[in-house]
């Protein structure tokens, strides 16, 4: 199974938002800072994945919005 670049995205945004929760509930101040620490690295590594993902579409400037395209009037 091929781990896809919004999988990291998803998992970094539960990390941090987790993250929050905790810093907001006072937590250990150590449990806090090491989840900091390795959220941000995780962020770094996510950039990396979207960047770096084979992902292609057929879709271009042309296309702007599906829902509302540029030679379309109502």
């Amino acid at each position: 199974m091929k781990i896809t670049g919004i999988f990291y995205v998803v998992i970094a945004t539960l990390l941090l938002v987790t993250l929050t929760i905790m810093a907001s509930l006072n937590m250990p101040f150590n449990w806090v800072f090491y989840l900091m620490c390795f959220g941000q690295l995780f962020v770094v590594i996510t950039v990396y994945k979207v960047l770096k993902d084979n992902y292609t579409t057929t879709k271009t400037f042309d296309d702007f919005y599906e829902d509302n395209p540029i030679g379309y009037r109502s």
